[in-house]
C-alpha cells in the first residue's frame, strides 16, 4: 500500500482535503475520511457542501442511512463503510485498520506539535511494516514538493 504524509504548512486542512479528495474521486476512487473526533467530522460534513461556490463534493457520514453508496464517506473511527480505496487520516486519527485500501494519506498541520509528533509516529510505523511511504510539504506557492519516499 502508498501511505503518503502531507505537511500541511501554508493552508489549512480545510483549504488542502477538498482538492485532494476531488483528485481522488477523479481516479474513480472511493474516499473515507477518518478525523480524530466526532465535532471534526461534522465540520468537514458542512465543509465539503460549501468548500467552493460553483461546486460542492457528494459525501455523507457513517452515521447517515446508506453509508455504503457515498463516494466520500465520513467518520471518526476505523471502518470503511462505502468500500473506499483512498483512507484520509486528518486530526491525530488512528489508523486501527489500513488493510484493504490502495492507499492511505495522513494530512498534519505544520503548527501542531502534537500533530507533528504523532505523523513522525505513524511515518515510522508505516515505513517498518513495509509500506511505499512518501513524505510531501507544502511550499511557499503552496504546491505539493516532495521530499522523502
Amino acid at each position: 500500500m502508498d501511505v503518503l504524509f502531507y505537511h500541511l504548512t501554508e493552508s489549512t486542512l480545510e483549504e488542502a482535503l477538498p482538492p485532494l479528495v476531488e483528485k481522488s474521486l477523479e481516479r474513480g476512487w472511493k474516499v473515507a475520511i477518518q478525523t480524530g473526533s466526532r465535532e471534526r467530522c461534522d465540520a468537514l460534513d458542512q465543509l465539503l457542501w460549501t468548500w467552493r461556490d460553483e461546486s460542492f463534493l457528494a459525501h455523507g457520514t457513517d452515521r447517515e442511512e446508506h453509508a455504503d453508496l457515498q463516494p466520500v464517506l465520513l467518520c471518526d473511527n476505523a471502518s470503511n463503510g462505502n468500500g473506499a480505496q483512498i483512507r484520509f487520516l486528518v486530526d491525530n486519527a488512528v489508523p486501527d485498520a489500513l488493510s484493504g485500501y490502495e492507499r492511505a494519506v495522513f494530512l498534519f498541520d505544520g503548527h501542531d506539535v502534537e500533530q507533528l509528533d504523532s505523523a513522525r509516529a505513524h511515518w515510522k510505523t508505516m515505513k517498518g511494516a513495509g509500506h511505499a511511504v512518501t513524505y510531501w510539504q507544502q511550499g511557499p506557492d503552496r504546491r505539493w514538493q516532495k521530499k522523502a519516499g
